[in-house]
C-alpha cells in the first residue's frame, strides 16, 4: 500500500476537518493508502489536535518554506505520495506527478496567491452575480511550484443559489470535498489518475461529477 503525507495548515484553534476525513476513509478502506503523517504551519491547532486524536504522526512546519525543507518531511516519512488538504503555504520542491491538491472553486480563474478559503468564496458570488459563472466547483490537481497552477483531473459542479453567502456556499463546497476527496485522492495513488509532473498533454485519467442536484453523480468528461 502506498504512503501518503498531508499537508494541512488548518488555524491555531481549528481546521484539519479535510485531513480528519482523509484519516478516517484510510482505515476504513475508502482511500486504498496509509497515511504516514501530517504536516502544519500551526503547533498546537486544530490538525494537531486531530493527529493526536488519531494516533498520526504530526510534524510542525514553520518555515521557511524551502524545497530543502519540503523534501525533509518526505525523507523521513518516506511518503510516496502527498496530499496538500487546505495547505496555504507555497510549496516548492515536492515532486508535482506525486503531489495533489483540492481547491475550493473553479480553476483556473480563481485560483493563485491570496485565493483560498473565503476569499474563493466571495470571489466566485461575486463572479456568479455579475452573470459570469452558474456554479462553483471543486478542484483537485496536480502541484507545481506556483500555486494551483498544475493540471486538473477532478471537478464536481456545486450549486450557487441567488441568496447564497460566502457562508453558505463554503458549508456546500465542503460537503462535496468531504465527500469526494479520499475517492479521488485513492484513484491518484493507485495509479488511475497519473501525470508525468512535465506536460500537461500527458495527464491520464480525468474525473467529473455533479453535486448541482444535491447529489453526486459521475459525470462524462
Amino acid at each position: 500500500m502506498k504512503k501518503l503525507l498531508i499537508f494541512a495548515s488548518g488555524d491555531s484553534v481549528g481546521g484539519g476537518s479535510g485531513f480528519q476525513k482523509l484519516v478516517e476513509n484510510a482505515r476504513s478502506g475508502i482511500l486504498k493508502a496509509e497515511i504516514v503523517g501530517v504536516v502544519s504551519n500551526n503547533p498546537k491547532g486544530g490538525v494537531w489536535k486531530r493527529a493526536k486524536k488519531f494516533g498520526i504522526p504530526f510534524f510542525y512546519f514553520s518555515g521557511p518554506w524551502t524545497a530543502e525543507n519540503y523534501q525533509s518531511y518526505i525523507t523521513e516519512t518516506r511518503a510516496d505520495f502527498i496530499a496538500l488538504s487546505g495547505w496555504l503555504k507555497l510549496v516548492v520542491g515536492l515532486p508535482s506527478e506525486k503531489t495533489i491538491n483540492i481547491h475550493p472553486g473553479p480553476l483556473p480563474k480563481f485560483g493563485g496567491s491570496g485565493m483560498y478559503g473565503q476569499y474563493v468564496h466571495e470571489a466566485v458570488l461575486a463572479a456568479f452575480h455579475r452573470g459570469e459563472i452558474k456554479n462553483s466547483e471543486v478542484c483537485m490537481h496536480f502541484v507545481t511550484d506556483k500555486y494551483d497552477d498544475g493540471p486538473v483531473f477532478f471537478r464536481c459542479l456545486v450549486s450557487i443559489f441567488k441568496n447564497d453567502t460566502p457562508q453558505t456556499l463554503a458549508k456546500r463546497v465542503n460537503i462535496v470535498e468531504h465527500k469526494c476527496q479520499s475517492q479521488i485522492t485513492s484513484l491518484v495513488v493507485t495509479g488511475k489518475i497519473y501525470w508525468d509532473g512535465k506536460d500537461s498533454k500527458t495527464l491520464v485519467g480525468k474525473e467529473v461529477w455533479d453535486f448541482r442536484s444535491h447529489k453526486i453523480e459521475k459525470k462524462i468528461y
